[in-house]
């Protein structure tokens, strides 16, 4: 699996994760598991978030270029 986060980031997570586990659930799980639950969450809906950011990213230049034209058609003399 490539990397998604840096390493700081990784373990801000895998810390996440096991106060999680341990506040919400009364539960205590150790770095390992913290892991392969951070990889298992990253592989089943990272394509669902990546294709959201795309999606997004298409609607966002979409409503720019529809400005643009706007604004084109305001400078016609």
């Amino acid at each position: 699996m490539i990397s998604l986060f840096t390493k700081e980031r990784k373990q801000t997570l895998l810390k996440e994760i096991i106060t999680f586990f341990k506040t919400e659930r009364d539960f205590e799980i150790g770095v390992l598991a913290a892991e392969d639950i951070l990889e298992f969450f990253t592989e089943a809906i990272g394509k669902d978030l990546y294709n959201k950011g795309i999606n997004d990213a298409k609607i966002s230049i979409k409503d720019c270029m529809g400005n643009l034209e706007v604004d084109l058609d305001l400078l016609i003399k």
